[in-house]
């Protein structure tokens, strides 16, 4: 991510923490509020699939990636109020992610560069163990 983007996280923490002050109750507010981003994010994907047929399709997958973008700003937005640097925690949870990845079986194809290939959960090729018509287990990464 940009200098300007974790600028814009610690500009958005210093203004909650002059506005709202940063007792409990305001940290568990911004937390929470993780969740309230999460459920925008969901909606927007109903909306795109159209899966409430009283609406129809509302939303486009622009509007899904900045819900889930607002999801991410939002969470770090929250380890930062913690006193945390939230640049640090992203960074050492996405080491001990890629670690995992790094530890999955041979079969799992996970290039390095992160690019799905081929051969993946989601292309519908049948997987030793997996019964046909079932979806790959997948992995827990966290």
């Amino acid at each position: 991510m940009s200098d300007a983007t974790w600028g814009t996280v610690r500009a958005v923490r210093a203004w909650l923490d002059q506005v709202n002050g940063t007792g409990g109750s305001e940290l568990t507010c911004r937390i929470l509020k993780v969740t309230e981003e999460a459920g925008e994010a969901a909606g927007a994907w109903i909306g795109m699939t159209g899966q409430n047929p009283r609406k129809g399709v509302t939303h486009s997958l622009d509007d899904v990636a900045g819900e889930l973008a607002d999801v991410a700003l939002t969470a770090l937005v929250a380890i930062e109020s913690l006193g945390l640097d939230a640049r640090q925690v992203l960074r050492t949870r996405a080491d001990r992610v890629q670690g995992r990845l790094a530890a999955l079986p041979a079969a799992v194809d996970v290039p390095a560069d992160g690019v799905p290939r081929p051969g993946g959960p989601a292309d519908g090729v049948p997987r030793p163990g997996v019964p046909a018509g079932r979806a790959d287990p997948a992995p827990s990464l966290e």
